[in-house]
């Protein structure tokens, strides 16, 4: 039994021998294998670096396209039209007309410091817009330019490392971004058609042209924007008929709720001619007004506009009407209340009223012009197919037309279409 019981401890101790053994093989093969994908990894970044070297020496570009962000829209409208009242159209001529444009954007931000930004514009029909004689139009997408063209090009730069709350913006540049703009109502892609929801009528916003605009932050709760651009986006003689336009924004927190109250002047110093006095053709334009939007809940938000501009003064290029004020308001509901969260619908009314100097010149010229004030409405509900794709039907009535003086009618038209949107 002694034999037995001697043989069994040393035949333990070989075990503990072995598998300590087993241990440190192990252990071995574990730092052999770190120490071979470190190589491989540090070799492998080695290789890579020497890579993108090349490609940066070969292309130059290839540093600064890192970053680069691109975006395309691609916008679909189908209108039908009842009581088309346009100079060549026959009395009470049903129409169906239909466009599309096509967005490309590019945008680079540099660090803190700055912002690039490109946007390409190609689209086709102006839809039922040239069979409307009216004050305000119903489609501000339509854009019958088959070119692609640059709308917008410029660059932004911030002084952050001076920790002052100033923006600059130069280049080729869309005034309607900085003046006047709304939450509710400043997109035709994705919200209001109808020409006198996106802006207000009674501002003379030239086309994008050459310009500059300065933003500063008087803190989180107000801010303010000065812009100027070339008047007539000719590129040519800029100085000698500019649009000069500043806006202060307030944004309380009513209710913990987002809030922009928005309050613009503007000028434009290309050559306006007197109503009452034809001889007097080098004044200005000018007006102010105000853009407010008001979220009330989640699912509920408000807004509304208001213009008025110099009565007496039409643009030298346009001398058909002038306007003198203009308001609308509306409101717009998630589809929250419905379980449709993507979804939207929102409604708008407003009122476009002619210059009373526009009126009286008509009288001295044997005209008797009504110059009713201009009623539009509106309603739509943006439909979200999925992420990228929404459709939108869209509803529109105009109350008398062109102030009631339209030369073909002035009965009310009804404008019904449908927008198909897509974003990728």
């Amino acid at each position: 039994m002694e034999e037995i019981r001697l043989l069994k401890e040393k035949l333990e101790t070989q075990a503990s021998k072995i598998s300590a053994l087993e241990k440190k093989i192990l252990s071995y093969e574990k730092k052999t294998t770190c120490v071979k994908n470190d190589a491989s990894n540090a070799d492998k970044k080695a290789i890579d670096s020497r890579i993108d070297e090349k490609i940066k020496q070969k292309f130059p570009m290839f540093e600064w396209c890192a970053g680069l962000e691109t975006g395309i829209g691609v916008t679909t409208v189908a209108q039908g039209v009842y009581n088309a009242n346009g100079n060549n159209e026959p009395l009470k001529r049903n129409i169906i007309d239909g466009s599309y444009s096509l967005d490309l954007t590019f945008s680079k931000q540099f660090d803190n410091y700055g912002k690039a930004f490109i946007l390409l514009e190609q689209g086709n029909g102006s839809n039922v817009e040239d069979e409307l004689q009216v004050f305000s139009n119903v489609n501000f997408d339509a854009d019958n330019d088959n070119n692609v063209r640059a709308t917008e090009v410029w660059y932004e730069h911030y002084f952050k490392d001076m920790n002052v709350p100033l923006a600059v913006t130069f280049g080729k540049i869309d005034p309607t971004l900085f003046i006047d703009d709304n939450s509710y109502a400043n997109d035709e892609t994705t919200q209001f058609l109808g020409r006198t929801f996106r802006n207000s009528p009674v501002i003379e916003f030239p086309d994008n042209a050459l310009g500059v605009r300065m933003g500063y932050d008087f803190g989180e709760k107000v801010s303010a924007d000065f812009l100027a651009v070339d008047g007539d986006s000719d590129w040519e003689n800029i100085f000698d008929g500019m649009f000069y336009a500043g806006e202060i924004n307030i944004k309380p927190s009513f209710l913990s709720r987002e809030g922009n109250y928005r309050f613009s002047a503007w000028v434009n110093t290309q050559n306006h001619t007197e109503w009452l006095d034809s001889k007097r053709n080098k004044e200005y334009g000018y007006g102010f007004g105000t853009s407010c939007d008001q979220e009330i809940t989640d699912s509920l938000g408000v807004f509304a506009r208001y213009g008025w501009q110099n009565p007496k003064v039409y643009i030298n290029s346009a001398t058909d009407f002038s306007l003198e004020h203009a308001y609308s308001a509306g409101m717009r509901v998630k589809g929250l209340w419905w379980n449709r969260e993507k979804d939207d619908a929102a409604i708008a009314f407003g009122q476009i009223f002619a210059s009373k100097y526009y009126k009286k010149a008509g009288l001295e010229i044997g005209l008797d012009r009504k110059a009713n004030p201009e009623n539009h409405l509106e309603c739509h509900y943006n439909c979200a197919i999925n992420e990228h794709f929404t459709l939108t039907p869209d509803l529109q009535i105009i109350w008398n037309p062109y102030g009631g003086d339209a030369l073909n009618g002035s009965k009310e038209i009804l404008v019904g279409g449908i927008r198909a949107q897509i974003n990728f």
